[in-house]
């Protein structure tokens, strides 16, 4: 069997719909399953048995026999949320007893990462692991992820094959239920069918015009091929970026947003947030070569294409993947 912690959130619902597609069935879903709306990305799916996420590493100490593969998706991502606590019981010490748990049985560990932890950027975005230990997160969602990140690799036992994704900015369906935190393009088309415009921030950089701060987005769709990839892989462990590659502006995603649901672009913009403006990223993009050179070949979605397919075949509709 194959275990996806995070089941019912929108990376891992999306893995789980790709299992399924790969003729997997017999899939344990561990999540917290008490609210409704996240309940809606699991309809139609396969699986043999839903553990809540408390219960979890018990019931895996227990059934680590009849365990093939472990997908660690589940995580608090609110990047808006500064208990720290909150981060170090969900993100670092539950995935610690995890990796534990995998060490002592013998489990291969699929874990997320986060491109969070690479900050404004000032080391650049290789997935090096010699440079872990200097980056500076610019929140405590970020730490949680990149505290793991290094702790991971200090450690003398390790899965017999484990790897981190550093999740660059994932969008396309299954984020109905994630409110603020969900993609720009999710927002923009809700703006789009409310008001007929979007609302973008302003640069306060002089390097970059409106609307042209640049991020690595990356299409869902895209991120679960790589999953795949790697339950047949088993080999080459490590931290690896999962971002398209190549940096993309606001006013690219937007317009094409508007494309999908054919208006034309009417697009205003507004002040970035005072308390967020001092760690405003202006520019991120996923050096993909390392996941690349241990045979990774499938060519990830453009912009145009994720977007036109996100619109057309999910939001418009509201339909699930």
């Amino acid at each position: 069997m194959i275990i996806v912690t995070g089941a019912a959130g929108f990376i891992g619902s999306c893995l789980v719909s790709k299992l399924n597609q790969e003729g997997y069935k017999d899939i344990v879903i561990v999540d917290d399953f008490s609210y409704p709306e996240k309940m809606k990305n699991l309809e139609g799916k396969i699986f043999s048995q839903k553990v809540h996420r408390d219960d979890f590493i018990q019931w895996l100490k227990d059934n680590q026999r009849l365990v093939q593969f472990i997908f660690h998706i589940g995580a608090r991502t609110d990047t808006t949320e500064f208990n720290k606590d909150i981060f170090d019981k969900l993100n670092l010490n539950y995935t610690k007893d995890l990796w534990n748990v995998c060490v002592e049985f013998g489990l291969p560990l699929v874990y997320a990462s986060s491109a969070a932890t690479y900050g404004l950027g000032e080391h650049g975005y290789d997935d090096n692991e010699t440079v872990i230990d200097q980056l500076k997160p610019l929140n405590p969602y970020g730490d949680s992820k990149n505290d793991f990140d290094k702790w991971a690799i200090k450690q003398d036992k390790k899965p017999y094959f484990w790897a981190g994704l550093k999740f660059f900015n994932v969008y396309g369906p299954n984020e109905f239920h994630k409110g603020r935190m969900a993609s720009v393009i999710f927002h923009a088309f809700n703006q789009i069918q409310e008001k007929g415009q979007v609302k973008l921030f302003r640069s306060h950089n002089p390097n970059y015009k409106d609307g042209e701060q640049l991020r690595d987005f990356v299409y869902v769709k895209d991120v679960v091929e790589v999953c795949l990839f790697l339950l047949n892989h088993r080999k080459n462990s490590g931290i690896y970026n999962l971002g398209s590659g190549k940096a993309r502006t606001f006013l690219d995603l937007v317009k094409n947003t508007f494309i999908g649901v054919n208006k034309e672009p009417n697009i205003d913009f507004v002040d970035t947030p005072i308390d967020i403006r001092d760690k405003y990223q202006y520019f991120t993009e996923a050096n993909m070569s390392k996941l690349k050179s241990i045979g990774y070949s499938k060519p990830f979605h453009t912009l145009e294409e994720g977007v036109q397919d996100y619109v057309k075949n999910h939001l418009v509709g509201k339909r699930y993947y």
